[in-house]
């Protein structure tokens, strides 16, 4: 607006006064409004505004997510030492199995994490157990594997509650054959949840799956109901060595997208 237009006596101002009452009797220097003043002031500005901002954050929040993903790796030479602090593994861990879903919200995951002499004590009898199972030559064989576990820092055992899920089986009688298939899904999904987040904080992690023979000695030696179905065991600690190379199939060839 012209500088002649803005003077008091100007019968433009004058005529803005009549339609907008409030206003001071002089008006402020000319500025560009900064964008927070406008979108304070015009509320679909400013959603619009935060919904772009709030995009671009997703995606730079989803970045270091997948780059977890993408290093999610079976890391099989482990010491028996951890890189954090056993407040720092039990957090992660609670963290975990309160927030990976499970179907109808049943919550049927249960984990044991056995860390230093129970780490050891749980691959003692996963050893006894197999040198009573397999022939001696066989076994011979597959002792430097079960020692390599034991050289680990620590085991996360996996179990599904069969008591809780039979309530929700009654409770929901429409889907009472799916829910065993559904307790294997929220048990993969802690599984992968508690894998990426454990190698993310620096951790070596493989999966191992030596139930059930062992089922009712390891039950036994650390107080575990009967009704917990053992599903996994997850073996972690200061990692040694790298990853084996890995070969990925086309991706084409298992996703079909559509737009």
């Amino acid at each position: 607006m012209a500088s002649h237009l803005l003077r008091q006596s100007s019968p433009h101002l004058q005529s803005l006064r009549s339609i907008f009452p409030y206003y001071k009797a002089t008006l402020p220097a000319v500025t560009k409004p900064p964008i927070s003043s406008l979108t304070g002031s015009l509320p679909h500005l400013r959603s619009a505004s935060s919904s772009v901002s709030a995009s671009k954050q997703i995606m730079a929040n989803a970045k270091p997510f997948l780059a977890a993903v993408e290093n999610r790796r079976s890391i099989y030479q482990l010491s028996s030492s951890s890189p954090i602090p056993d407040a720092r593994i039990k957090e992660v861990v609670t963290h975990t199995i309160k927030h990976v879903p499970s179907a109808f919200n049943s919550q049927t995951t249960r984990l044991v994490v056995l860390l230093k002499e129970n780490h050891n004590h749980l691959w003692d009898t996963i050893t006894s157990v197999y040198e009573n199972l397999l022939p001696p030559d066989v076994f011979a064989k597959s002792k430097p594997r079960f020692d390599g576990f034991k050289a680990a820092y620590g085991t996360i055992l996996f179990y599904e509650d069969t008591t809780r899920m039979r309530e929700f089986q009654e409770k929901f009688k429409t889907y009472e054959d799916k829910f065993p298939q559904w307790a294997e899904h929220t048990s993969g999904m802690h599984q992968f949840a508690l894998w990426v987040a454990l190698e993310a904080e620096g951790l070596g992690v493989n999966l191992q799956h030596y139930n059930p023979p062992i089922d009712g000695r390891v039950g036994k030696e650390f107080g575990v109901p009967e009704t917990w179905n053992l599903k996994a065991q997850m073996v972690f600690g200061t990692p040694e060595g790298g990853a084996k190379e890995k070969e990925f199939g086309g991706v084409e060839e298992r996703v079909r997208f559509f737009e």
